[in-house]
């Protein structure tokens, strides 16, 4: 079955462009050219949006606003932002509203194939494998199989990315875990992605997971390697 892909883009051109080049690498494509409308077609589509790229600059509703919604009726989806802005406080912005990644105008299309499929393998791995266990660690529960987290018993709402981040760093409690193999095993070897994409995802857990984010006790930074998880307060 194809992947299934909702492109939310104002400009004619550049959606033509997207749709050109997900239709030659055998993607299935959706098309709006508004935040209201790709609202629309996704509570009319029957089968399931398997990614959505959303810009961020539109008439009427934002791209930040649409994924927030998408965000809340589908957890699972996969949504990248494209932005012609790149900045980190644009970056941390569209993360915040629980995108998944985030690509900056203008991109070639390799590098929007690359992201696309290594988002997908991340979103079809959470919903297609079945767990009969559960990870814990310390007063943190991770269930594979209903993928859901838990501290102290209280539910914390994750998006596909955060919860394979979560899940690595729980099955290698107080380990050191470099960048780039956290990269390499989240996003897959050799995808096209900045670092930094890593460290806005890392922040957005903290604030989830940490009583004070600013000071994190369990998401602790290793100066110049990674990062280690930890389950002491």
């Amino acid at each position: 079955m194809a992947i299934k892909v909702l492109i939310l883009e104002d400009e004619f051109p550049i959606r033509s462009f997207i749709k050109e080049n997900l239709m030659f690498n055998n993607f299935e494509t959706v098309e709006a050219e508004s935040g209201e409308e790709a609202l629309e077609i996704f509570e009319k589509t029957e089968e399931k949006i398997d990614i959505a790229l959303l810009d961020v600059m539109l008439p009427g509703i934002s791209g930040i606003d649409v994924c927030k919604k998408l965000r809340e009726k589908n957890p699972d989806m996969g949504i990248i932002m494209l932005t012609a802005k790149g900045t980190d406080a644009d970056k941390v912005l569209g993360f915040g509203c629980g995108a998944d990644d985030y690509i900056v105008k203008p991109f070639s299309p390799i590098e929007l194939i690359a992201r696309i499929n290594a988002l997908y393998r991340r979103v079809s791995k959470m919903s297609k494998e079945k767990f009969t266990n559960e990870i814990k660690f310390a007063h943190f529960l991770l269930d594979l199989d209903k993928k859901r987290f838990f501290k102290e018993e209280e539910e914390i709402i994750l998006t596909p990315t955060e919860f394979e981040i979560i899940r690595l760093f729980m099955e290698n409690p107080n380990k050191a875990l470099s960048r780039d193999d956290i990269m390499d095993r989240v996003w897959g070897k050799n995808c096209i992605i900045d670092l930094k994409v890593l460290d806005v995802n890392i922040r957005r857990i903290r604030r989830k997971v940490e009583l004070n984010p600013s000071s994190p006790k369990h998401i602790e930074t290793v100066w110049g390697y990674g990062y280690c998880f930890r389950g002491e307060e």
